[in-house]
């Protein structure tokens, strides 16, 4: 592996570490990090009074482009995951599904975009 993908690799690692520790201290409870379904990952599923977040983390260079990284692609697959993992779940059934976008920076507060798109 290059010296740059490790990198990469790092900072992506840290910002999903953050970006758990910031939903922490917004009063979310961490259900899950890295959950892996037949259709694809969750960053983190989160937990907060009646919902259920599926939250993607995006870390680039600058928050634009973090920002901005989430692809309809990436949104679509997401959204199946999530809704085949609740599905799977019934004791979520009750709860009010959502999915949110954290944009990781260097040297910038997270930005967390609650409701950030809904699965076609």
């Amino acid at each position: 592996m290059t010296a740059k993908k490790n990198q990469t690799r790092n900072f992506g690692t840290f910002a999903e570490h953050l970006a758990a520790l910031f939903l922490r201290l917004k009063g979310y409870r961490i259900l899950a990090r890295q959950l892996r379904t037949p259709l694809g990952e969750i960053d983190i599923l989160a937990k907060r009074g009646h919902t259920i977040a599926f939250v993607e983390v995006k870390a680039r260079g600058d928050m634009t482009q973090a920002l901005e990284a989430l692809s309809y692609r990436q949104r679509e697959r997401i959204g199946r995951a999530a809704l085949a993992y609740a599905s799977d779940h019934s004791k979520y059934s009750r709860f009010d599904l959502r999915f949110d976008l954290i944009a990781i920076a260097p040297w910038q507060w997270p930005r967390h975009l609650c409701n950030a798109w809904q699965p076609s």
